[in-house]
């Protein structure tokens, strides 16, 4: 029985429940850049973020997400532009979204922590 509460509990919990799920859909190394190209949680208004990583240092060349909160996005990007990676995901991680569990921030940075290196 308590077996059966712990698994009902971990699944009401999970990211995957709580539409913090992500995809990556491309993710190929060319001249020193990494292109890295996710599909966020449905639970963000942003359809797709497109990342550029420089792979000497890990440092964030440029960060393009489609729909969603232009004004937003854009500013996002602007400001993790020349930011480490590692960095990113300290700031970013864990951003919510009014009542969302998860935001394009976030979605962001578990993209960015996913990354093998």
């Amino acid at each position: 029985m308590m077996g059966i509460i712990l698994s009902v509990l971990f699944a009401l919990i999970s990211p995957e429940v709580m539409g913090q799920s992500y995809q990556v859909v491309s993710d190929k190394t060319e001249n020193g850049i990494r292109y890295v190209s996710a599909s966020p949680s449905e639970e963000v208004c942003a359809k797709k973020i497109d990342i550029e990583i420089y792979t000497k240092d890990r440092t964030i060349k440029s960060i393009v997400f489609t729909r969603g909160c232009a004004g937003n996005a854009k500013g996002i990007g602007a400001l993790a532009e020349g930011m480490k990676v590692e960095d990113a995901i300290k700031r970013l991680k864990g951003i919510s979204c009014g009542k969302r569990p998860t935001s394009c921030p976030d979605q962001l940075a578990r993209v960015l922590e996913s990354l093998k290196w």
